[in-house]
C-alpha cells in the first residue's frame, strides 16, 4: 500500500506501509481456528505471506512503478523519458525528482 501526504502539491517522496505481519497473525488464527480441509490451503497462504515480507523495499518501489505504468497503459521502455512522463500522469502528486528516482530504482528490477 502506498500513500501521498498533503494535499495539491508536488511529493518527492513514496510511502511505502506493510502490512504483512498484520495479514500472516490473521492468517495463523484462521488457521488454528480451521478444520481439516481448510489447513492446506491456509498453510499455503501463510507461506506466500511470509515470503512477500521478505521482498526488500527497492523492489516494492519497483512492483508499485511497474503497476502504475501498466494501469496507465505504458508498454515502452521502463527506462525511458516516457515511462517518467506517464508516470506523473499516473501519479500526478509525484514530483519530477521523485518519478524520476523511481524509474531509476525500477529499472533494475523486472518482475
Amino acid at each position: 500500500m502506498t500513500g501521498f501526504l498533503g494535499m495539491n502539491t508536488k511529493h518527492n517522496f513514496v510511502l511505502l506501509i506493510r502490512d504483512t505481519d498484520t495479514i500472516t497473525a490473521s492468517l495463523r488464527q484462521a488457521l488454528d481456528e480451521s478444520s481439516p480441509e481448510e489447513r492446506p490451503g491456509l498453510e499455503r497462504a501463510i507461506a506466500l505471506a511470509e515470503a512477500a515480507a521478505g521482498t526488500d523495499e527497492t523492489q516494492l518501489r519497483a512492483r508499485w512503478v511497474r503497476s502504475r505504468l501498466t494501469a496507465a497503459g505504458f508498454t515502452g521502455d521502463i527506462g525511458s523519458v516516457a515511462a517518467v512522463k506517464a508516470l506523473r500522469q499516473a501519479e500526478p502528486k509525484l514530483s519530477l525528482l521523485a518519478a524520476a528516482q523511481l524509474q531509476k530504482d525500477a529499472v533494475p528490477h523486472p518482475e
